[in-house]
């Protein structure tokens, strides 16, 4: 089953965390995906650009309203996400414990989703990256 671990996390001014911290943050990240991706269970990995460069697009009566900021004030803001090839939820649940979630400046939180697929429709049809069996089959 594939799960989509979305990191939420509370925006700051990254500059001025430690260097320390961010090393940390970017190290633990690293861990995970080259596990995961050892295992062949790294689908996807991508952080998101921060809510200011965010936008909404809503069709109301025909006409394409697009507003800028992200749809909905939240305390924690979608920083990234993750979709790991996992057995079950509770696989999910203990890969999800290790993602860092303080990319944004503070502690935040991972929201795990179960990944549908789409009989077909290919890209709905998720796959392990071939860099990910390539080095699984080493």
């Amino acid at each position: 089953m594939r799960y989509m671990m979305l990191i939420y996390t509370t925006e700051g001014d990254r500059s001025a965390m430690p260097p320390e911290e961010v090393q940390q943050i970017c190290e633990s990240h690293s861990a995970v995906m080259d596990e995961t991706r050892r295992r062949g269970m790294l689908v996807a990995v991508n952080g998101l650009g921060r809510t200011n460069t965010a936008t909404t697009v809503r069709v109301e009566n025909g006409k394409i309203l697009a507003t800028d900021g992200p749809f909905a004030e939240t305390k924690e803001q979608l920083a990234g996400y993750y979709v790991l090839d996992c057995a079950d939820l509770n696989e999910a649940i203990a890969w999800a414990a290790r993602i860092p979630t303080a990319c944004g400046g503070s502690k935040g939180s991972i929201e795990i989703r179960q990944l549908g697929e789409f009989p077909g429709v290919p890209e709905s049809l998720l796959k392990p990256h071939p860099m990910a069996v390539n080095v699984s089959n080493d």
